[in-house]
């Protein structure tokens, strides 16, 4: 993670080969933790989604914070808070990348006030599984600065065409806005570190950078490469983790109900009995022939 890297007058700054997968303007960004302290607080801005990381735009031109982008190895313990009031928000921890303008780790909090908090979680959390396997055992590169200026582009050049098929879904239907004319600027360095697209196709000072484990786990397989997620454990309160969020999915898909106060389970509703079973319990037809009518009229009390 690295502060006040991303953005150029009016603007986001994106790597070329960067693709902008979802875009939202409307989210509050919260940072917390004693590394936090330059920045620490609530921000209003726009977010990012992209090929290779999560970067926010702030919306005020005078605060010290004005953009951060977020790596995927730089992000870990990701969550969604569902508050009983209030919009839902994305919860995690990031740290910072060397050379990244602070050092240490902190938590953030990302709202969204128009909705699509688990939407755009999902997302993310699968980019960044796509993007650990290209890692190829590579550590996390230290921040460079692009070098030379940086453009405005065309659109296609940072929107991903129509049927591009990253491997997972990406909610277009929650988050049908593209950046606005103009707000997008490109610099002519590649990304120095993995995408959901492939590995990476620039290294500082032209070095492959040399193999070894992540610095932190977080979206990342375990596999060689980067350092899988954490032993999952049962949350408690509204807290929800990665499969949590995927078993609400699942529940909705199957008609299952899904107790956000247990996220480790989901309650299927019982499919009736087969026609063997239904038979297996009726009663056993009666033997012989039915009694003629005039011994079947007869009363017995």
């Amino acid at each position: 993670m690295s502060l006040n890297t991303a953005h150029a007058p009016g603007g986001v700054l994106i790597f070329k080969g960067e693709f902008i997968l979802l875009y939202c303007d409307g989210v509050e960004l919260t940072f917390e933790g004693p590394d936090a302290q330059q920045f620490c607080g609530t921000k209003k801005g726009r977010i990012y989604l992209t090929t290779h990381r999560m970067v926010f735009t702030n919306k005020n031109s005078r605060d010290f914070l004005q953009s951060f982008s977020f790596p995927f190895f730089t992000i870990s313990s990701l969550g969604l808070e569902q508050p009983i009031f209030g919009a839902n928000y994305i919860k995690g921890t990031v740290k910072a990348e060397q050379n990244g303008n602070w050092t240490g780790q902190c938590t953030f909090k990302l709202k969204f006030m128009k909705g699509g908090a688990i939407e755009f979680g999902q997302a993310m959390m699968e980019a960044g599984k796509s993007a650990s396997q290209h890692a190829a055992g590579m550590a996390p590169p230290p921040y460079f600065p692009p070098p030379g200026p940086y453009y405005s582009p065309p659109p296609p050049a940072y929107m991903p065409a129509e049927g591009t098929n990253y491997g997972f879904n990406v909610p277009y239907n929650v988050f049908p806005d593209a950046p606005p004319a103009n707000t997008v600027f490109m610099s002519d360095m590649p990304p120095p570190y993995p995408g959901v697209n492939g590995p990476p196709q620039y290294y500082p000072n032209g070095a492959v950078p040399p193999a070894g484990p992540a610095p932190a786990p977080g979206f990342n397989m375990p596999q060689a490469g980067y350092a899988g997620p954490p032993p999952a454990q049962q949350p408690s309160g509204p807290y929800q983790s990665a499969a949590a969020m995927a078993k609400a999915a699942e529940a909705s898909q199957n008609s299952a109900y899904y107790n956000p106060a247990n996220p480790g389970y989901m309650y299927v509703p019982a499919a009736p009995p087969s026609f063997d079973q239904a038979n297996a319990s009726a009663p056993p037809p009666p033997e012989g022939p039915p009694p003629p009518y005039s011994e079947g009229s007869k009363k017995t009390n």
